[in-house]
């Protein structure tokens, strides 16, 4: 069974920064695409950003300049930086694995992450 590790939420004052970590097996990091997603109260679960297995990014309009996925491939993990965090940026973030050639799609069990004004 394929497993998502998350760290690294918490509380943070706005403009603060946090850096999230997501820990996976080899074998599903190699080939698939890491994504970050969040969910706040109330609404739906939205993208924040993905890297590829390749290491090409993309992010969702409302997080870029600010947050920054990467990976490090010796030890199987993807990170989120997430640098001028803002109240609204309070959400529970969740890791997602996704390969469609290979039929992977697992999440992470979600880590807190609360910005105070």
């Amino acid at each position: 069974q394929v497993q998502l590790v998350e760290s690294g939420g918490g509380l943070v004052q706005a403009g603060g920064s946090l850096r999230l970590s997501c820990a996976t097996s080899g074998s599903i990091f190699n080939i698939a695409d890491m994504g970050w997603y969040r969910q706040a109260p109330g609404k739906q679960r939205e993208l924040v950003g993905r890297i590829t297995s390749g290491g090409d990014t993309n992010y969702a309009d409302s997080v870029k300049g600010r947050f920054t996925i990467s990976r490090d491939n010796a030890k199987n993990t993807v990170y989120l930086q997430m640098n001028s965090l803002k109240p609204e940026d309070t959400a529970v973030y969740y890791c997602n694995a996704l390969s469609v050639t290979y039929r992977v799609n697992c999440w992470g069990q979600g880590t807190q992450v609360t910005v105070s004004s």
